[in-house]
Parts: C-alpha cells; structure tokens; sequence
C-alpha cells in the first residue's frame, strides 16, 4: 500500500506540474499571439506640414499661408554687423546658421475680395519652397478665386508663385505693386547692366510679372494707396525701390504685413540696424524697420511678415532699448 500511495502522490504531483506548465506556455502563446509587435524600429518621418494658419482680424478672415522653408546662410547675408555678433545673437534662441526661413503669403477675405498679398517663390529658389498654391488649396480656396494679388517687392521668392510655366496661376486675379519696383525689376536696360549674380533677380521677375502685363492683369500704384476697402499699400522703401508693406484694417483691428522689412527675428529685433545683402538701399532699409518697429510696439497692432517662423503673426514690444517679438498663441479655427 506504501508503494502505491507513493505512486499516486508522484502521479498527482507530475499531473500538477504538467497542467501548471502546459497552462504556463499556452499562457505565453497566446500572449504572443495577441501581443502588439515591438514598433521602435518603425521608419522615422522626418517631416511636418504646417501649411495654413486662419484667424479673423474683425470680419475679414486672414489665412497664412507656407510657401516653404529655405535655408540661408544668415551669418554670410546680414550686414552692418559680424559673423560672430550673428551667431551669438542665434544662439540666444537655440538657432544657427545656415538658418531654416519660413517664407510666407497671406490671403484675406474681405466678404466680398478675395486678396493675395505675395506668392511665394515656385521654382526660382529651390526645391523646398514652392508649396504655396497647393496650400492655398489645401485651405478651402481655389487661385481662380483670387481677385487681386498685393506684390510687397519683385524678388523671386515673392512673385515667383504668379506663374506655372507660361501659364497665369490666377487667371482671374489683378496684380498690383509699387511703381517703383516695376519700373527697376521689369526694364530690359537694368537687366542687360546688371551684374552676373543679380541677373536672375531680374529674370525671375520679369518671367513671372511680364504674363500678366501682356494680358492687361498688371496695375501699378505710386506711394501710400487705398487699394480696397480697409487695406491700403503703405511706401516702406529701401529692401527695394518699391517694397511696400500693407495694412488691414476691420473694425477696429490691425494688421500691418511688412514684407521683406526684416528677415531674421533673432538678430533684428535687437538690433534693427543690421540689414542684408539682398538690399537696394541698406540705409533706408533699417530706417523704414526701425520706424515700423516703433509704431507696432506703441500701437500694439498685429503684424505679419514674410520671413518671421510660420505662421509669422505676432506683436511688437519694447525690450529695453531694443524689441521683442510675441508670436500669436496658437488657437483652432475661428
């Protein structure tokens, strides 16, 4: 009786054993089999695509819109100033040269104009720009719906977006832009005297304005001029003959868009005497900034501008001597 007492002590203790580890490795099959994969050796991205940006300024809605980004090799482009300056004013907000700038348009609705203020570059200044038609697009709105385009300046990364081959991008749309500006980027004789490095400015230019000056879609202004109701093109002279900056205006509530009236906010809000190579008239250049600096700040108005960081909206203030800049806080759509 011993013996098989034993026998079956040894056979229920094997039987346990069994069923606890069958029990264990079914547990751990079927773990296995519901289990979600490990994903940490997914691909990596590496992109975004900010695109549009919508806000109302009292009725009139006001989309920002990408072009892109294009690195610019700021410490060798800006002047009045030192490479080491620069960097040291970069590296204040965690920046460096080369330099990622946004470049930006902006389209406003009015109720009853559709405005285009600039067009991006399209294909005259690299590859990673030219995305400002398809974010328009992208944003609830067609370029055969565009009335008037507002041209801040002629250079290729504002105008370059007119055309797509020979073709009008905005079939239905009137352009508009400084005398100033047509007169000097869209002359034959300036081109042909142009040195080498510049000829292209020229070209780009004339490529992308001459299309609409052929169909009788070009109508230049001289100075301070009311375009349409609550937005008039204000003389900001000096990047260029003719830069011009824009104010919108509804209900009460501003928006100045400055163009090209600076380009690198880490470096020129403190210190707006610093200019770049790309101006006709460095001198003026910094005068007409340090003057919009000063009323932005004092009046407190929105401003926008074609190379601040996506979306480019913000406000002006006093820092000390110098100016600070306060992007808009994010919000969703209005």
């Amino acid at each position: 009786m011993t013996t098989v007492h034993h026998t079956n002590r040894f056979l229920r203790a094997s039987s346990l054993a069994l069923i606890t580890a069958t029990t264990s490795f079914s547990l751990a099959a079927f773990t296995a089999v519901i289990a979600p994969a490990a994903h940490a050796a997914a691909p990596i991205v590496k992109t975004s695509a900010p695109g549009y940006y919508r806000v109302m300024l009292g009725d009139f809605e006001v989309t920002a819109l990408s072009d892109g980004t294009v690195q610019l090799p700021v410490d060798k482009l800006l002047t009045n100033s030192s490479p080491e300056k620069i960097a040291k004013g970069l590296s204040k907000f965690h920046q460096k040269s080369p330099l990622d700038t946004s470049v930006n348009g902006y389209l406003i609705n009015t109720g009853t104009k559709l405005i285009l203020v600039d067009t991006g570059a399209a294909g005259l200044f690299g590859p990673t720009l030219g995305k400002l038609a398809s974010n328009l697009k992208a944003s609830g709105y067609q370029p055969e719906q565009v009335d008037e385009i507002y041209i801040t300046h002629m250079h290729p990364d504002h105008v370059g977006g007119l055309v797509d081959g020979d073709k009008l991008v905005f079939p239905n749309a009137v352009v508009r832009a400084d005398k100033h500006d047509a007169d000097f980027w869209l002359s034959q004789a300036n081109l042909d005297k142009a040195p080498a490095e510049s000829k292209g400015f020229f070209q780009g230019a004339m490529a992308s304005l001459n299309p609409y000056v052929k169909a009788d879609k070009f109508k230049a202004f001289e100075g301070n001029t009311d375009l349409v109701p609550g937005i008039k093109a204000i003389a900001s002279h000096g990047h260029t003959a003719g830069h011009s900056i824009y104010q919108v205006e509804s209900k009460g509530q501003k928006l100045m868009l400055w163009g090209d009236l600076m380009h690198v906010a880490a470096v020129q809000f403190d210190h707006p005497e610093v200019t770049i190579q790309f101006d006709s008239d460095s001198k003026s250049a910094a005068a007409e900034r340090k003057k919009a600096y000063a009323d932005a700040a004092k009046q407190g108005y929105m401003v926008g501008a074609s190379h601040l960081s996506f979306p480019g909206l913000g406000y002006v203030r006093n820092e000390g001597k110098a100016y600070a800049w306060t992007p808009l806080n994010y919000a969703p759509a209005p």
